[in-house]
């Protein structure tokens, strides 16, 4: 049974060219409830923890490196299918390619910088809400 909530981050481009309120009225407007949520910078460690997945890919440093530039911020939604209601409403990684109306269609700027961060399955929603908040347990 898919879960009924998912992870996410809204990245430091979004969130410094202030899109973060926007993104997340966007979310609510199609059903997704906001169950927690915080504004803060990853240090490089906790970006490199984070996205450990990602080590030894060409785009690793890069990536851990933009998201220890400038604050962020993680946050939990819930829905029905989250994990898979959010990638969809989320759009595709190049904001080029991504269906219109989706958030990176809407608010990213490029494949790099590409204004939200989703789970991308049910067991990595867990994990990552659990790298950022406790309540993740409770959900």
């Amino acid at each position: 049974m898919a879960l009924n909530y998912t992870f996410s981050i809204i990245k430091p481009d979004a969130f410094n060219s202030g899109k973060a309120g926007k993104i997340v009225a966007h979310l609510e407007a199609q059903g997704f409830v906001l169950k927690a949520a915080r504004v803060m910078q990853l240090s490089k460690k906790q970006a490199e923890e984070f996205y450990a997945v990602h080590r030894g890919r060409p785009f690793y440093g890069e990536l851990v490196e933009f998201m220890s530039s400038a604050p962020c911020m993680p946050f939990i939604v819930q829905k029905d299918n989250a994990v898979h209601a959010l990638r969809d409403a989320i759009g595709a990684t190049d904001p080029a390619e991504a269906a219109a109306g989706t958030v990176r269609k809407l608010y990213a700027e490029s494949k790099g910088r590409n204004a939200i961060h989703a789970s991308d399955s049910d067991e990595n929603a867990v994990r990552e809400g659990r790298f950022f908040f406790a309540e993740a347990d409770s959900l």
